[in-house]
């Protein structure tokens, strides 16, 4: 049996600030799910996300909303 080991790193950040922009393995880490799921999400709109030059970018504030959505609809439900 092998136990895995989860990143618990915090996401990287300039000058002291939190990043604004994160890419969506940092933001797949953030939901806890993995990279392929949350570029699902991001195909369906239910995470928001925008390209950056070539470059596909999720807003900091985007695995917070997606979250709060999901919950609302869970205690609607």
């Amino acid at each position: 049996m092998s136990i895995a080991i989860v990143d618990t790193a915090p996401l990287a950040e300039v000058n002291g600030t939190p990043p604004v922009l994160l890419t969506v393995e940092e933001a797949a880490r953030c939901l806890r799910i993995g990279r392929t799921t949350c570029f699902s999400l991001i195909r369906t709109g239910e995470l928001e996300s925008l390209m950056v030059g070539g470059l596909r970018r999720v807003p900091a504030d985007a695995p917070a909303a997606y979250l709060a959505r999901r919950r609302a609809e869970q205690q609607a439900a």
